[in-house]
């Protein structure tokens, strides 16, 4: 008899949760009724808010998703056991701190923090694959961006539609800053992630002190006025890369903090 291929495997696997699929229908029906508002009303605000908010919860589910993938391709099948191939959002650590309180700061204005976390056994891995495991949450994100910022640019217009346009381009605004944010390489990141394999055993074992308080410091660091102009124009840079107006992420941020 024949032993099911990888690919058959995989696909057995993943099997996104009704959680995860509620979610994308929120995305959808918040993006329906933003296409179909007049830009300066109540609609459109709720629209923009309900698509960018559910959407930024479906790319924190697709980055993480995105590591348990590549570890349990990489032997690590726990990750199965525990959900994180389902894509649900309660699965991937602490709901308050991975979900509630990452979008409380894209709410309130801030940048997109790191959202969820999933626990693998990246020590088992070889460094090749422990960098492309690291690699795989950001990776995500820049493919989110990478979508969204094509479609508004074919289809994109100020004239039609604008509230749906302007919220979309803030959700690409906030996939890039998710990205960059990970990539910045200090313990418990992503970007730590996949320079670790190359650092001595000692550096490592030193480090992983800080780890638990990565996110932290790393918030802390972004408080710092130069490091914040720093970050933000990377960020802006980056958005600026794809020739979309940069006051279209601004207009859908307003619409998303529609009460400030």
């Amino acid at each position: 008899m024949n032993q099911p291929s990888a690919i058959g495997r995989a696909h057995g696997a993943v099997r996104p949760s009704p959680v995860f699929l509620l979610v994308v229908a929120l995305t959808v029906a918040g993006g329906a009724l933003a296409w179909n508002s007049e830009l300066l009303s109540k609609q459109a605000e709720l629209g923009v808010f309900l698509m960018v908010v559910a959407g930024w919860i479906v790319s924190v589910c697709l980055h993480e998703f995105g590591h348990a993938y590549v570890a349990w391709r990489a032997g690590d099948h726990e990750v199965e056991l525990r959900g994180y191939l389902t894509l649900n959002p309660l699965k991937y650590s602490h709901p308050l701190l991975s979900i509630a309180l990452p979008v409380l700061f894209i709410a309130i204005g801030g940048f997109a923090l790191p959202g969820g976390a999933v626990y693998v056994h990246s020590h088992s891995f070889s460094p090749r694959t422990q960098r492309i495991l690291s690699a795989a949450g950001p990776g995500a994100n820049l493919a989110c961006a990478i979508v969204l910022l094509i479609v508004i640019k074919v289809w994109g217009s100020a004239s039609s539609h604008p509230a749906f346009w302007f919220g979309l381009s803030y959700l690409a605004f906030l996939q890039i800053t998710a990205t960059v944010l990970n990539l910045i390489p200090v313990p418990g990141t992503d970007g730590y992630g996949i320079l670790e394999p190359s650092l001595s055993y000692q550096t490592r074992r030193s480090l992983d002190q800080i780890k638990p308080y990565g996110v932290l410091i790393l918030v802390a660091l972004l408080f710092v006025p130069e490091l914040n102009a720093l970050f933000f124009d990377a960020v802006h840079g980056l958005f600026d890369l794809s020739g979309i107006p940069s006051r279209w992420p601004a207009y859908g941020g307003t619409l998303t903090r529609f009460w400030l």
